[in-house]
């Protein structure tokens, strides 16, 4: 397969793009691209108009995903960890939201084993996706950048039901000096196929900022971190979404998602895991954001 590569390379990244008052975007120089979404987080709070909250995991509400914690100043983003006690929780944004995560109407009367679907603020297919961010700067949590189909793993074509592609995740970069980027298909059981991920050397830079970007089309994927293209998974030899996705801006506390018990195992159904200690020495830590944004190819 297409990816895996071993070393960074600069090839592919020579193109900017300003947008005035703030950083500008590096784009592969091959294309010409027009940007069709973005926010710079201008404002005084977190636009409603473009993020919702994930705030249930797999059907049931998540012990560690809040709405609170969240920071808009000075058009920066911070996602920052919260403490309650002996317990963390830090928010996961997304512009839309996977029709797995949402419970069943509890006032139900027919067998839709779903709640009602939130109002996806924003989905698209094919494009380029940048983030510019500060990474939490402990182990313990983890911030991730990545795409997301409202119905992954529901149709044998990953093509149709959509592919998980995880353009940036930290959770290595505190413990082996790692990134890791890669997509997923078939859902989260035994169909499900995730040797599509691989690791890069993190390098910390000047100020602390770093980009993280893919492009996706109908070739495949192909990666970036600080300008330097970092690999691709390519068609045929991987499935490429052909269906619009969400964008998610997350972080996750460690624990929480590990153990889970069902209704009669432990009362109430839910999720049973316990924060990992590492979260206690971690706290307070944040994950900033300056600006995300996505680009269409230009004919």
């Amino acid at each position: 397969m297409a990816f895996k590569p071993t070393q960074l390379t600069d090839v592919g990244m020579k193109k900017t793009f300003a947008v005035e008052g703030h950083a500008a975007s590096f784009l592969p120089s091959e294309k010409n691209w027009r940007l069709v979404w973005n926010d710079e987080f201008d404002l005084d709070h977190l636009d409603s108009d473009k993020w919702n909250y994930r705030l249930c995991y797999w059907g049931y509400p998540s012990p560690t995903f809040t709405t609170e914690g969240v920071e808009v100043s000075d058009s920066i983003l911070k996602i920052n960890l919260v403490r309650d006690g002996d317990n963390f929780k830090s928010a996961h944004l997304q512009t839309g939201s996977n029709t797995f995560d949402l419970p069943p109407d509890k006032d139900r009367t027919g067998f839709w084993p779903f709640g009602k679907k939130l109002p996806a603020k924003f989905m698209h297919r094919y494009g380029f996706y940048e983030i510019r961010c500060r990474l939490p700067r402990h182990s313990g949590w983890h911030a991730a950048f990545w795409l997301q189909s409202p119905s992954i793993g529901a149709h044998p074509n990953p093509e149709y039901a959509g592919v998980e592609c995880d353009i940036m995740e930290n959770y290595r970069q505190h413990t082996d000096g790692e990134m890791i980027c890669g997509n997923g298909w078939g859902g989260y059981g035994s169909e499900g196929k995730w040797f599509g991920h691989y690791s890069f050397p993190y390098a910390e830079t000047d100020d602390g900022w770093h980009y993280y970007a893919v492009d996706w089309s109908p070739e495949g994927y192909i990666f970036y971190a600080d300008g330097k293209l970092v690999g691709s998974q390519m068609a045929p030899e991987c499935p490429v979404s052909k269906v619009d996705q969400f964008i998610l801006v997350s972080t996750e506390c460690h624990g929480y998602h590990r153990v889970f018990t069902r209704r009669g195992e432990a009362g109430e159904a839910g999720f049973a895991g316990k924060p990992v200690p590492e979260l206690f020495d971690a706290y307070p830590d944040c994950f900033e954001v300056d600006f995300v944004r996505v680009y269409d190819v230009s004919y």
